[in-house]
């Protein structure tokens, strides 16, 4: 600006991109070590700190951010992190985001994000919320997009607008009643999209639907699983008794979705419910009315939970999984213990199981369905 070729030789020299209190701070700074920083000034400071390769500020303005973010500010310093290209800033936001969803998708400034930012946090598997709040949220941000936009605020207009982030909404978590009153009805979704879904919601086998149907866990860490068998052998029958098995764990988990057997006859759907149980009140604490396809082969099939359901430590409870179909492989050779050591951090997490009395399909510690439990610690 001052030396070079390019140096200007006016004597007034304009900075139309930079805000007066901002440029102070940074001379201020520069001149005597003096951090001034407050709310309404501090991004302006961050992108002046930025600008003039100051890096030192630069720190101060995102320990400042890092201080001060909260549910109801994150979605706001999220779009500042990114645009800026903080990236530890960035991931701080989006912990904040997934440990208060609710409170932040409610926040004023959600409305106010770009569509990258929206589209950035719908990829997660960590928010903690109902996925009818998250897609009540973003029609209110697509509704705030279409005035941005200068359009109609429309049914086709609100999609348009929302672009790959619709895809992003997982309407497969939701209960049928759930997506019956809100996006069955919205005209967001097209008719083709909310038949697939209420066929999805209702029939088994179920057809592929263009939604995720991964639960969004709230769990942070990788997806571990145990399975309590050493061998596999083939028949065993259903007649509609449900398999059972009691466990107890060491530690708290949130227990996903079960591994089950599949036909011994190859290539079969399957209709199954799945429960857990809380053994001593009988209060059923997860389930889920599904299906699933397997190949024919002895290997376990994932059936997932709509959410993750908590496990206390040292609290019995019954797994329970009722399916409805040919005969399947079963296991044989049972453990009463089980141990899962992560491979990154060696803690050990200890399952303990027991023969649940009463009507079980034969389902034991020794031998029967439900080989396998897949949690989060």
């Amino acid at each position: 600006m001052f030396n070079g070729g390019m140096a200007t030789t006016s004597a007034e020299i304009e900075l139309p991109d930079v805000e007066p209190a901002a440029f102070l701070a940074l001379l201020k700074f520069l001149y005597s070590d003096e951090v001034q920083i407050g709310p309404e000034t501090v991004m302006t400071t961050l992108y002046t700190a930025k600008k003039y390769a100051v890096p030192a500020l630069e720190a101060h303005c995102v320990e400042f951010l890092k201080k001060n973010l909260r549910a109801d500010n994150a979605f706001m310093l999220l779009t500042q992190a990114r645009l800026f290209d903080e990236p530890q800033l960035a991931s701080l936001c989006l912990e904040n985001i997934d440990k208060n969803t609710a409170d932040a998708i409610a926040a004023e400034g959600f409305t106010d994000i770009d569509r990258d930012t929206l589209v950035a946090v719908l990829e997660r598997d960590t928010l903690g919320v109902r996925e009818v709040r998250l897609f009540n949220a973003v029609v209110r941000w697509s509704e705030a997009e279409c005035q941005r936009q200068q359009l109609q605020v429309t049914p086709e207009n609100k999609r348009k607008v929302l672009g790959e982030a619709l895809a992003l909404i997982r309407f497969p978590l939701m209960t049928i009643e759930e997506f019956a009153a809100g996006p069955a009805q919205s005209g967001i979704l097209v008719d083709r999209e909310v038949v697939s879904l209420f066929l999805h919601f209702t029939v088994n086998p179920k057809p592929r639907v263009d939604f995720i149907d991964r639960p969004r866990c709230c769990l942070r860490g990788k997806e571990c699983s145990i399975n309590r068998f050493q061998q596999v052998e083939s028949r065993w029958g259903y007649s509609g008794t449900s398999d059972r098995i009691r466990f107890s764990v060491n530690k708290r988990i949130f227990v996903v979705g079960f591994g089950l057997y599949g036909s011994i006859h190859g290539p079969t759907d399957y209709q199954v419910n799945i429960q857990i149980i809380h053994t001593d009140s009988n209060t059923v604490l997860g389930q889920n009315d599904t299906g699933f396809s397997c190949d024919g082969s002895a290997s376990t099939f994932r059936v997932m939970f709509k959410e993750p359901v908590e496990v206390l430590p040292n609290v019995n409870y019954t797994a329970c999984a009722t399916l409805k179909g040919p005969d399947s492989h079963y296991g044989t050779k049972g453990l009463r213990k089980v141990t899962h050591e992560s491979p990154t951090t060696g803690a050990k997490t200890c399952f303990t199981f027991c023969y649940a009395a009463g009507n079980n399909n034969g389902t034991s510690v020794e031998d029967g369905q439900i080989p396998e439990l897949i949690f989060y610690t």
